[in-house]
C-alpha cells in the first residue's frame, strides 16, 4: 500500500469517485490507500459535495509550506510532553477532527473540541487556543459558543481570573443527558401529532412508531449514562483509596 502524500492525479480520482457517488472505502480501494486517508482528504477540503482536486492540492501545498520553517528548526523545536511523537499526535488530532466533522460539527468547532480533548489539562484559555490552532480570536469565540450550546464545554475562571474552557467526564455526561432529553422531546412531539392527525390514520401510526422508538432510545441512554457514571466514579474512588492505603495482606 503506498504511503506519503496524495498526488494531484490521486486527488483527481477522488473527485471523479465522489462525482460517481462512490463510498470513501471504494475510492480508497481503487487508489490502494487507507479509507481514513480519503475521508480526511475530503472532509478537510470542503466535504463530498464541494471537493475539488485542484483546490485541495493547492491547499495541501500551502499547509506544507507553512509547516516547513517549524520542522527545519530540528533540535531547537520544543518537544512534546511524555515523549509523544509530534507527527503521530498531529495525525491523530486530524482523525478526531474529521470524525466530529462527519457527525455534523463545523470544521473550526471540531478543531477546538479536538484540541480541548487532547490537552492534558482538559482546559484551555482563548489565547491558548488561538496560539495552538493559529486562528483568529473571533474564530475561537464562535466555536466555543457553538460547543457551549451543545453542552460540550463549560467555562470557569482560573486563579488569574482568566476564562478557561473545560471538557471533562462530567461535561460529557451532561451532554449525553441533554441529548437523551432531546430525543424524549421528539417522542412527546410525535405523540401530539397522533391525536391531531387521527389515531387510526397511516400518518398517526408512523408518528406513534417514532414516539415509541424515541422513548425507548431516550430511556436506554439515560439509564446507561447513570450506570456508567456510577461505575466509573466508584472505580476512580477505589483506585484512589487503594493507592493511598497499603494492603492489609502486606501491612
Amino acid at each position: 500500500m503506498p504511503g506519503g502524500r496524495l498526488t494531484q492525479q490521486e486527488r483527481q480520482q477522488i473527485a471523479l469517485g465522489l462525482a460517481d457517488g462512490l463510498a470513501y472505502a471504494e475510492i480508497a480501494r481503487r487508489l490502494d490507500r487507507p479509507t481514513s486517508t480519503i475521508t480526511r482528504e475530503v472532509m478537510r477540503n470542503g466535504g463530498p459535495t464541494a471537493y475539488r482536486a485542484d483546490l485541495a492540492h493547492r491547499a495541501t501545498e500551502r499547509r506544507a509550506h507553512r509547516r516547513r520553517p517549524a520542522s527545519s528548526r530540528g533540535p531547537e523545536s520544543v518537544p512534546l510532553p511524555h515523549g509523544r511523537d509530534a507527527e503521530a499526535v498531529a495525525e491523530y488530532e486530524e482523525t478526531f477532527t474529521t470524525l466530529f466533522m462527519q457527525q455534523g460539527l463545523p470544521k473550526m468547532t471540531s478543531r477546538v473540541l479536538t484540541c480541548l480533548f487532547t490537552t492534558d489539562a482538559g482546559s484551555l484559555t482563548a489565547s491558548e487556543l488561538v496560539q495552538r490552532l493559529q486562528v483568529s480570536p473571533a474564530s475561537v469565540s464562535k466555536a466555543i459558543a457553538a460547543l457551549e450550546s451543545l453542552g460540550l464545554v463549560r467555562r470557569e475562571r482560573d486563579e488569574r481570573r482568566r476564562e478557561r474552557y473545560v471538557v471533562d467526564d462530567d461535561i460529557w455526561y451532561q451532554s449525553t443527558i441533554a441529548s437523551a432529553r432531546g430525543i424524549a422531546q421528539v417522542a412527546q412531539t410525535a405523540r401530539q401529532g397522533v391525536a391531531i392527525l387521527g389515531p387510526h390514520t397511516p400518518a398517526a401510526a408512523r408518528l406513534e412508531n417514532i414516539a415509541r422508538f424515541s422513548d425507548f432510545i431516550s430511556e436506554s441512554i439515560l439509564r446507561a449514562a447513570e450506570q456508567v457514571r456510577e461505575v466509573l466514579h466508584t472505580k476512580t474512588e477505589t483506585t484512589s483509596n487503594d493507592t493511598a492505603r497499603p494492603s492489609p495482606d502486606h501491612g
